[in-house]
């Protein structure tokens, strides 16, 4: 997996630290969390379907309750549009164009209320990385351009420190994959380098753990195998230091932040077997160590992982034999995997978003190669 490469969702996802989901592979917080404490019946339910067929996309979930839809990868509709959800009414209705069209980017909620979308590769610059940020203000519907990273990049993660600023970490460029991370300010508006990693990694996760540490966990580098490694950032040093490796080497994994403190890493890609990982594993902080849970009921790649106000890990879709519409929970209770209904659809590095009504919207993704999908559904 190049330093350009693919049609492939982030991550994360947690594109992954992704406040309960990982929208593929990791991404970023980009909600305060659910309220509601009702009881989620199970069951998958259609909703209104986007204006756009997306895959490698964000959805932040915003103060008013909405979900901001920003970018997409599909070989014929590279417009620069975003979108909004509205959960009392079910339905999106297009908002404001982009500065820039991106994929790869990370999205990330500011105390602001605004949302900062960072880096990516430039759809019409010939998915090139960029370091060009831009941000969306909810009170005008409008996108503005914002500073500039002080490195191009895609495909790498952002994570809130306890001293109120994004830590981004990796990803990939022109010149292959990133070791290098970056502190953005809120309050200045500026970014700043901060100490590098051991190695360079794409498609990794970044965790930001209850001492404030962020833990960074497997991916792929240029040329490279996946990785089991494993290191963890101090805000007070600004430094990586290595972490106890993984039970198995992983990308395109998800990592879900439980109540208990522990990290549930879950699924992904393993180079040696070439095919998705049903295995999942828990990295204690007090320990420091990962120690394997057992299995999914099915191996998963591009799947979400989303914590639910339950405490349990709602596990949709991504790709194992085939795309798949199945889905199951994790209870770190009692430590198993359970199936719940299945998905309306198949479904391979989509989002999925935690509302404020304590259901999780599940939208885009692909069916196929390179086939994004415009239908969104409801687990309630």
């Amino acid at each position: 997996m190049g330093g350009q490469g693919g049609f492939l969702a982030t991550g994360g996802t947690d594109w992954s630290d992704v406040a309960g989901s990982t929208g593929a592979g990791g991404g970023v917080p980009d909600s305060a969390g659910a309220t509601s404490t009702s009881i989620l019946k199970g069951i998958f339910v259609a909703t209104g379907s986007m204006a756009t067929s997306r895959m490698e996309y964000t959805a932040t979930l915003l103060p008013s309750g909405k979900v901001l839809v920003v970018g997409w990868v599909s070989t014929s509709n590279l417009l620069p549009g975003a979108e909004l959800y509205d959960p009392g009414a079910g339905v999106f209705t297009t908002t404001s164009k982009v500065v820039v069209a991106r994929y790869g980017h990370a999205a990330t909620l500011l105390s602001s209320g605004k949302v900062l979308i960072s880096g990516g590769c430039d759809v019409n610059g010939y998915g090139f990385a960029v370091g060009s940020t831009e941000t969306y203000d909810p009170a005008t519907g409008k996108f503005a351009a914002s500073g500039i990273m002080t490195t191009a990049r895609a495909f790498h993660t952002a994570s809130w420190l306890p001293n109120g600023k994004l830590l981004i970490v990796g990803g990939a460029n022109s010149s292959g994959s990133l070791a290098s991370a970056e502190l953005f300010d809120p309050e200045a508006g500026t970014f700043t380098a901060t100490g590098s990693m051991s190695i360079a990694r794409e498609w990794h996760t970044a965790t930001t753990l209850p001492d404030g540490r962020v833990l960074i966990a497997g991916g792929i580098a240029s040329g490279s195998d996946s990785f089991a490694s494993a290191e963890l950032y101090d805000t007070s040093s600004g430094t990586f230091t290595t972490a106890a490796n993984m039970t198995a080497k992983r990308y395109y994994h998800t990592a879900t932040s439980l109540q208990n403190g522990m990290v549930f890493v879950a699924g992904g890609a393993n180079d040696d077997s070439g095919w998705p990982l049903a295995s999942a594993e828990l990295y204690d902080p007090m320990a420091g160590t990962f120690t394997a849970i057992g299995s999914m009921t099915s191996a998963r790649l591009g799947h979400t992982a989303t914590l639910l106000p339950s405490g349990r890990v709602l596990i949709a879709g991504g790709y194992g034999k085939g795309w798949l519409a199945s889905a199951e929970l994790y209870d770190p209770a009692d430590g198993t995997f359970t199936a719940t209904g299945d998905m309306t659809a198949v479904r391979e590095w989509h989002t999925a978003t935690l509302l404020s009504t304590g259901n999780v919207l599940l939208a885009g993704g692909e069916n196929g190669y390179v086939a994004p999908v415009a239908s969104a559904e409801l687990y309630e």
